[in-house]
């Protein structure tokens, strides 16, 4: 598990696509410094089709020095069918470092209302993907690490867990040095506004998800006056540091988890210890699997025990793997696990298993010592006995010894002067539990963020099967029209 649960999680069940940029391109696809052109297959995926096109914008490396380096965005676009076009809509998916290109064809069916009045652009940010994406260890290191207890319970393992977590920063330092203190999610704000003004927007049209929304409240505090349409959609509390964000994960994994058991006819408590006792176990003998060389260790078996709650229509994968699990079999929930972790069939590693963490490193400056994790151990475990401790250990190692400064304790949202932001919560959302929305809706500013409610599971509200908040959230971004504040969809 990793301190920013991925929104990229949702999808991994079904068939990612993947774009890279070709040169090629007809006259009317120029404009604007890009050169739109055909989307090429990868050694993954297929091309999406011909409905999508693909290009680079160059952006500085550093934006205080804008006429220094540069840095090329891999971008993705699929062009508005109708006559009556709004403009471009930009969608982020979260991570951070989730990536445009693989997500916004597999998301397209999901927004195809959109379609009607926008161009679906999505863009991998810099240090992700097709954005000279960074690797920080080998597909080998990758897998090894899988054998590094993040629970330690002894000083020696302890001391395994954080020389493991300093090595991953050294090998990210090695690998992208110079563009290590160039991803923050400031910068790609400022790449965002760059890619509005060469798609000739007067205003930036935004979908954001997850960590796509701390991206679309840092963009709106930057530009106010450029925000039109943005919809932030399962909301990162801007408000909670290293320690809140953890604990806000624990409390809202465990309460999907207790929703999760409670359909199955168990005692969410009950079930929470008869689950927390299989890790323990897994922990001190990790399970066989039917992949050779491979164990499903206990960090293994959290990991995928995460992955089905983010959507309730996967709770049936969750009790098939866990009754695998109690029979010895660790085969299911390493597949979990695997998808989470962006790990191909091959044994290759996806950037989603780098990016995140050389992003959200940068952003935060806090660095939760061994010590103050200890203390806090007992408040993670009281809030999930389940995830309390892998999500308490992870704010002391997540940037252990990392090569450079982050920039700030919490981000800056406020936006006063911007239009209008729908911000979308879901009462049931582990990863970015509800009360993050409504504090992402106040800091944006009395008559800025505009709340909307669903009373649902999963991770996300918007295509989660409410007509409700469909239908709300397209009048508003096909229309301009905003709903009442405090609008609740059961």
């Amino acid at each position: 598990m990793s301190r920013f649960v991925r929104w990229t999680a949702l999808a991994v069940a079904s068939a990612l696509l993947a774009a890279g940029c070709s040169g090629g391109s007809s006259d009317d696809d120029k404009g604007g410094g890009l050169s739109w052109g055909r989307c090429k297959a990868t050694a993954d995926a297929p091309a999406p089709g011909s409905d999508w096109q693909c290009a680079t914008l160059k952006v500085p490396l550093d934006w205080s020095k804008p006429d220094g380096e540069t840095i090329g965005l891999a971008l993705i676009r699929a062009k508005a069918r109708g006559d009556d076009r709004v403009g471009s809509l930009l969608f982020n998916f979260g991570g951070p470092g989730a990536s445009g290109l693989s997500m916004m064809p597999s998301y397209a069916p999901t927004v195809s209302r959109l379609r009607e009045r926008y161009d679906l652009v999505s863009w991998d940010p810099r240090g992700v993907g097709a954005s000279e994406g960074v690797r920080c260890r080998g597909d080998k290191e990758i897998q090894a690490a899988e054998s590094v207890d993040v629970t330690p319970d002894t000083p020696a393992e302890e001391k395994v867990y954080f020389q493991d977590a300093a090595d991953f920063g050294k090998g990210c330092r090695k690998d992208a040095g110079r563009l290590m203190a160039h991803v923050s999610t400031a910068d790609s704000a400022r790449d965002m506004d760059r890619l509005r003004e060469v798609l000739g927007d007067d205003r930036m049209h935004y979908f954001g998800i997850s960590y796509g929304t701390e991206l679309g409240g840092t963009y709106a505090h930057l530009f106010p006056k450029n925000v039109g349409r943005m919809t932030l959609d399962a909301v990162v509390d801007p408000g909670a540091d290293t320690v809140g964000h953890a604990q806000n994960q624990a409390r809202g994994f465990q309460r999907a988890l207790n929703g999760y058991l409670e359909s199955t006819g168990q005692d969410p408590q009950e079930g929470t210890r008869k689950i927390a006792n299989l890790l323990r176990r897994i922990d001190a003998r990790p399970l066989s699997t039917a992949t050779p060389g491979r164990k499903l260790t206990q960090t293994l078996a959290v990991t995928g025990l995460t992955l089905p709650l983010y959507n309730k229509e996967s709770w049936p994968t969750l009790t098939s793997a866990l009754d695998a699990a109690e029979r010895g079999d660790g085969s299911e929930l390493l597949t979990l696990a695997d998808g989470y972790n962006d790990r191909a069939p091959s044994g290759h590693y996806g950037t989603t298993t780098h990016s995140p963490r050389v992003i959200s490193c940068l952003d935060d400056r806090q660095r939760p010592t061994a010590a103050r994790t200890k203390e806090l151990l007992p408040e993670f475990e009281k809030i999930s006995p389940v995830f309390g401790a892998f999500l308490g250990w992870d704010t002391a190692g997540w940037c252990h010894d990392w090569p450079v400064p982050g920039q700030h304790d919490t981000p800056e949202v406020s936006a006063p002067g911007a239009a209008p932001v729908l911000v979308v919560g879901n009462t049931g959302d582990p990863a970015t539990p509800y009360e993050g929305a409504r504090k992402m809706a106040d800091e944006l500013g009395k008559g800025v963020g505009v709340m909307l409610t669903w009373r649902g599971e999963g991770h996300g509200a918007y295509g989660s099967g409410s007509d409700c908040v469909d239908s709300t959230v397209n009048a508003y971004l096909l229309d301009g029209s905003v709903p009442k504040d405090g609008k609740v969809c059961s």
